[in-house]
């Protein structure tokens, strides 16, 4: 019995030392390259949104929660992760659905043009973690893994990620002992604030392609998006946010309208609303085109908290509960948002 014991309590102490080493040197997206910290955040908002957001960075730096809260009273989400691919952007949607039925999806499409997870480029295993690792477990992200992975990737490696990140143990820094069990909140509802400004000077027109047709892949994650919302009674709204870079092809722009109008969807190009949502690229954008600054956001934010309202969402400001879980958050977001003035020097 002695000896039973003595085992038993040694394989706990492994357990515990390789648990405590494997969360010391998984990356904490706390600082610097904080997007890897958008999709665990989700977790930590227990409201039921009106509105959840699915897609890359076109979504979580164009659109901002906040706002359309405070002036329309939508409850919204962004569930987005740097290149977020189709296939990704669908078990996030059932990963979602375990926990809420909102009343309207909104699936970024600039995802279709990754057919297979090679198409994503070199880095496209970093960018896979960033958005698999932040989910919580469940069949949704086994399939997700699996969907994902491209070559060189092994999906124990997901289960036990210090077999994948063993050697950062030489590149460890302060940051990587204060944030071990808990990180600072980084996103607003999964927006991504930037207040400095770069205009769009010379953005570089796409080149040409040997075929302009979307993938076979792609095509049945998102038929598997549309099915899934219409089973359960959700409004998809497909959009192409409205960032200059990478280009958006007329092609690519067709075959999103004829399948809108095929499975009787809505499709708003925001690329073709620049008159109406007065956005101006000189000003509104941080990055040369990329992504809009908290100017843009606001301006398309506003367009967007419009066509909902108009459309048939309610407002739900007269909610007590949620109206104070929000006041909280809305300081978050302004303290941000003055902190972000004072790193850049704008008044």
């Amino acid at each position: 019995m002695k000896k039973a014991i003595k085992w038993v309590a040694t394989v706990l102490v492994v357990v515990l030392i390789l648990f405590l080493l494997q969360r010391l040197l998984m990356p904490k997206y706390a600082k610097g390259i904080v997007e890897g910290a958008f999709i665990a955040e989700y977790y930590k908002d227990e409201s039921e949104h009106d509105v959840i957001f699915l897609g890359d960075c076109e979504v979580y730096e164009n659109f901002t929660p906040v706002m359309l809260w405070e002036d329309y009273g939508i409850n919204s989400y962004i569930r987005g992760s740097s290149q977020q691919t189709v296939w990704q952007s669908y078990y996030l949607l059932e990963d979602t659905l375990r926990y809420e039925t909102p009343d309207v999806v909104i699936f970024n499409v600039l995802a279709m043009e990754f057919n297979v997870p090679k198409d994503g480029g070199v880095n496209m295993e970093a960018y896979n973690r960033m958005t698999l690792e932040g989910m919580k477990w469940s069949g949704a992200k086994v399939r997700d893994i699996k969907a994902s992975m491209v070559d060189g990737e092994s999906f124990i490696d997901y289960v036990f990620p210090i077999l994948r990140y063993h050697s950062r143990i030489t590149e460890l820094t302060a940051d990587d002992f204060a944030y071990m069990f808990k990180t600072e909140k980084v996103s607003h509802n999964g927006y991504y604030l930037r207040v400095d400004s770069k205009p769009a000077l010379n953005v570089p027109k796409g080149r040409i392609l040997a075929d302009y047709n979307f993938g076979k892949n792609a095509y049945a994650y998102l038929d598997k998006m549309t099915a899934l919302c219409k089973e359960k009674g959700i409004r998809l709204i497909l959009i192409k946010a409205p960032s200059l870079y990478p280009y958006w092809y007329p092609e690519w722009d067709k075959q999103m309208q004829e399948y809108a109008e095929k499975n009787n969807l809505e499709y708003i190009n925001f690329l073709d609303l620049t008159d109406e949502t007065k956005v101006d690229y000189n000003t509104d954008t941080y990055d040369a085109g990329l992504h809009l600054n908290l100017w843009g956001a606001q301006k398309i934010t506003k367009w967007l908290g419009d066509y909902l309202t108009a459309s048939g969402l309610s407002d739900r400001r007269n909610e007590e509960k949620l109206s104070k879980a929000w006041e909280e958050k809305i300081r978050f977001y302004e303290s941000a948002i003055e902190a972000e003035k004072e790193k850049y020097g704008i008044e």
